[in-house]
């Protein structure tokens, strides 16, 4: 073990003790509201990338598994460290808490380094297998490239961030995410288009904004965990890799990564399929992407609430105040996706006008949207339940659920639809692997209740 000062365990936390309910609104509102602020910055991001041309939104389209990629990386370590850290928490040990936190931000930097080698050089022969075109070429790999190479940013973000979920204090990160988000959107049009003074960057100065953003974020978020968060000492000082903490890290983490990983390689591979058509039709599903996020997101800030508490309540064996949270947080997912799903059936042309669309980008777009967002019927309660799998330290059932639709069904459909009917089929491998996810995804859960929660 490592030689970093155990304090004192503090009193009961809050999620063993407060109103299921009440716990979960006021721990998931913060995370919700700056979620929204967040999808809100990657949808304005992409209408500035938008206006300077539709090979810039292409090239951005093209470089977004690979962002996703980073998050999928950043997010299943984040996991681990929150899972072993709030259920340590919960047992009352303090001293794995903290060597939960400061080995997760160990081995939240050495994957930065991978990034960042492969920002230095691979980010151009990403673009070159992709496509032939020069211009998407030369602008993706300048986005790509500082995306990567100054990924330390969000990287680092993301650890703190989870280690502020762990202990409960999700209001700090609602105020550090806001913010760089705005700091975001404030400097896209500055740096894009060379307001104020600034010189024309183009597609390099939608990259600079979005690192900047991130690493003010994070700067924020080391003070708060120094300063407001009394449950975790994070003293690296005399820090030594604990390689136990490390290994229990990654056994609830890793399959979370490889689960989110996978959402990277159906991108890349729906990409591929889709550039059998147009690189329209790439843009199209980019912004699909941007758009879903504003959706999507308040359901992972639920969810990154949730995961928290069932993981407490699971250490101090509360059996009922697992199986409410459960409840409440897949009611509110599914309201929430109800809601999504209700604004893309309704407004597909005005969401697409926001990125200025042709009247060619309108005729694939329009039917997109409407066919795939018929998978919100299901993707709410699919997520949800996914993240109880992982609170209770069953990863791998994520990536069972997640493997068998995105990889199994999704990318299989979608190429043999586009095969047989064309581009307009393509769009409908996304509802058809959400009914799959669902079936699967209950049998599993009927599973864990049997083998952990109903034995509390």
């Amino acid at each position: 073990m490592s030689n970093i000062t155990v304090s004192e365990a503090p009193a009961e936390n809050k999620m063993g003790v407060m109103p299921v309910n009440r716990l979960l609104f006021s721990m998931s509102m913060p995370m919700i509201l700056s979620m929204l602020v967040q999808a809100l910055y990657n949808i304005v991001d992409s209408i500035f990338v938008a206006q300077i041309g539709e090979t810039a939104l292409a090239a951005v389209s093209l470089a977004f598994p690979v962002q996703n990629l980073i998050i999928a990386v950043s997010v299943g370590t984040g996991v681990g460290v929150n899972a072993l850290l709030s259920r340590s928490l919960g047992e009352k040990n303090q001293e794995t808490a903290n060597l939960a936190a400061v080995n997760g931000i160990f081995v939240f930097f050495l994957s930065y380094l991978l990034f960042a080698v492969f920002g230095f050089f691979f980010a151009r022969m990403y673009f070159t297998v992709q496509t032939s075109n020069p211009e998407i070429i030369e602008q993706g790999t300048i986005y790509l490239s500082v995306c990567s190479i100054f990924s330390f940013g969000i990287f680092l973000e993301i650890a703190l961030e989870r280690i502020m979920q762990s202990t409960g204090r999700t209001i700090y990160n609602m105020i550090t995410q806001g913010l760089g988000a705005i700091i975001n959107i404030i400097l896209d049009p500055i740096l894009i288009f060379g307001l104020f003074g600034f010189p024309r960057m183009g597609i390099l100065g939608a990259a600079v904004a979005t690192v900047i953003g991130q690493i003010i974020a994070m700067l924020l978020l080391l003070y708060f965990n120094i300063r407001k968060n009394s449950d975790v000492n994070l003293n690296m000082r005399r820090f030594r890799p604990d390689t136990a903490i490390i290994a229990e890290i990654y056994r609830v983490g890793l399959p979370s990564i490889i689960m989110q990983s996978i959402s990277s390689v159906m991108t890349f591979g729906v990409n591929k399929i889709l550039l059998l058509f147009s690189e329209t039709a790439v843009s199209v599903f980019g912004i699909y992407f941007k758009l879903q996020s504003f959706i999507f997101m308040p359901v992972f800030g639920l969810n990154n609430a949730m995961v928290p508490i069932v993981a407490y309540n699971y250490g101090a064996a509360r059996k009922d105040r697992i199986m409410k949270t459960i409840r409440s947080s897949v009611t509110a997912a599914v309201a929430i996706m109800l809601a999504g799903l209700a604004i893309f059936q309704i407004f597909p042309e005005q969401l697409l006008y926001l990125f200025d669309a042709s009247e060619h980008m309108m005729g694939i777009g329009v039917p997109a949207l409407r066919i795939i967002s018929l998978s919100f019927l299901f993707a709410g309660y699919c997520i949800v339940i996914g993240s109880v799998f992982q609170a209770l330290g069953n990863g791998v059932y994520s990536l069972i659920t997640s493997a068998a639709r995105q990889l199994v069904c999704i990318l299989p459909a979608a190429w043999l639809f586009a095969s047989v009917f064309g581009l307009h089929a393509v769009w409908y491998a996304f509802p058809l692997a959400e009914i799959i996810s669902v079936i699967l995804t209950t049998l599993l859960f009927r599973r864990i209740y049997q083998k952990k929660i109903q034995l509390l």
